[in-house]
């Protein structure tokens, strides 16, 4: 019998993530920092340079619990939330905290590698400011999933409503892989977050996804569960 209930939300923390840094005059460009506990966004005018963050999601685990509740591709994703939870200034590679906007872009390409540098180690095991931009942007496929605002501070979880566009939604009802790039939209951001390497679960990124069954689903589940008492109540009449 199909579900009969309202919205289900499914919740999943990124099992990959990464910032990498441009530095001053480029030279962290070849960098790999996946391994720390922070991501970081900075724009490219400040004094240590630009950052961008990658973040990548499993999908597979929503779709499941959605298909479970409501029937096999018998519902609709109504909204997307990424969740971030800002944190300290705690190595000199970063610039200042400051408050501004930036842009989440949905990347097509899932291929890139976390790996192990840190802020105070660097290496060259996984993506760097170098390889981003030239192997896993891809202007003509990725789309833009929304401009947004980080208020300043170190501290405190922040939600950011993603918009609902094709490859994303294509993305969820096949249960893909999804990889998200966070980059600066103004001149002054500087906006430091928790990785998946964050101690405390509740502090890493997370991606929120609110789901309904659609109407056509709905209508059968309660005709469903209508059947037995109408059944009853025919039986009645007969005797």
């Amino acid at each position: 019998m199909l579900c009969t209930c309202g919205a289900a939300t499914v919740s999943t923390d990124s099992f990959s993530d990464a910032f990498v840094a441009a530095g001053p005059g480029g030279n962290l460009s070849a960098n790999n920092y996946g391994g720390g506990g922070a991501l970081a966004i900075a724009a490219s005018s400040l004094p240590l340079g630009e950052f961008q963050s990658v973040l990548q999601f499993h999908l597979s685990g929503a779709r499941a619990s959605f298909d479970a509740q409501f029937g096999s591709g018998l519902w609709s994703v109504q909204s997307v939330t990424l969740q971030l939870t800002a944190s300290p200034h705690n190595n000199i590679i970063y610039n200042e905290i400051a408050p501004g906007q930036f842009h989440i872009s949905l990347m097509r390409n899932n291929s890139w590698v976390e790996g192990t540098g840190t802020a105070g180690i660097p290496t060259s095991d996984g993506i760097s400011f170098t390889s981003l931009q030239s192997t896993y942007i891809n202007n003509a496929t990725d789309q833009a999933l929304g401009t947004f605002s980080f208020g300043g501070g170190g501290s405190g979880a922040n939600s950011y409503a993603l918009g609902l566009t094709a490859g994303l939604m294509a993305d969820l009802a096949a249960g893909n892989d999804l990889s998200l790039r966070l980059y600066a939209a103004d001149n002054g951001v500087s906006y430091l977050f928790s990785s998946r390497a964050n101690g405390t679960s509740a502090n890493r990124p997370t991606l929120i996804v609110n789901a309904i069954p659609e109407p056509g689903s709905l209508a059968l589940g309660v005709m469903g569960l209508a059947m037995p008492a109408l059944w009853r109540c025919l039986r009645k009449s007969q005797r």
